[in-house]
């Protein structure tokens, strides 16, 4: 973050409960400790993400609900935001793109943090969740310009929802990431919150979330200088 700038505010928008605590829970477990108000933002209901055959969606949704809820005090955050869009189904719609700017609006969070916006086709974690990419293109069309200009959407402002001018924004999973966060103090914590997401860790422990968790982060870390990190493509608004 910019030296002479002090901010105290972050939001992450996401598009599963589940996705923060895989991607940057470290980094929000640190900004929290730090005293910053944390706002998740989940874009999906979350009703597709089970093998049981039994399972239901409006029963899982709830479940889900229900975890990201339980993972989000574990970390200290301020609230956590259901859009409840079908999951699998998510597309950058200008009605995703009002939802999450009219939270944005709300919440003014100098720093948001989503997913990459586009398919990565390494091949080294497949070619990514449409979902995801999803959520990350709709959050980058809110923060600029949706959020900022008080003529898109002016029903927002005529509900109380004033323009705001995100500082910055942290991109998760992006291929050249340019900013690392040391969360070598706040990883087990990061594990905790994970932990919470009990529907998704179908026959996974303890001990596999705390050896991938610190494994993900520990290859992160390398060269910079610390045991733990999370890294992020990170691009300013203003400094």
């Amino acid at each position: 973050m910019a030296e002479d700038v002090i901010f105290s505010r972050g939001m992450v928008v996401i598009a599963h409960a589940d996705d923060a605590e895989f991607g940057c829970s470290g980094a929000v477990a640190k900004l929290c400790a730090e005293g910053w108000d944390m706002v998740y933002v989940m874009c999906t209901d979350g009703s597709k993400g089970s093998g049981d055959p039994n399972m239901t969606q409006e029963r899982l949704a709830g479940i889900r609900h229900d975890e990201q809820i339980n993972a989000g005090k574990v970390l200290g955050l301020k609230e956590v935001v259901f859009l409840d869009y079908e999951d699998s189904m998510l597309q950058p719609t200008l009605d995703l793109r009002k939802d999450i700017a009219r939270e944005i609006r709300r919440h003014k969070p100098d720093v948001v943090i989503t997913m990459y916006p586009m398919r990565d086709l390494s091949g080294e974690w497949g070619v990514g969740h449409p979902d995801h990419i999803a959520a990350g293109e709709a959050t980058l069309q809110a923060v600029f310009p949706t959020a900022r200009d008080h003529m898109t959407f002016p029903e927002l402002a005529e509900a109380g929802f004033d323009p705001h001018k995100v500082s910055e924004v942290w991109i998760m999973g992006h291929p050249s990431p340019d900013h690392w966060v040391d969360v070598s103090n706040h990883v087990d914590t990061s594990i905790r919150a994970l932990l919470e997401h009990k529907s998704q860790l179908v026959d996974r422990d303890f001990e596999w979330a705390d050896q991938r968790m610190k494994e993900w982060r520990r290859h992160r870390a390398l060269g910079k200088g610390m045991q733990y990190a999370e890294a992020f493509k990170r691009i300013q608004f203003r400094t």
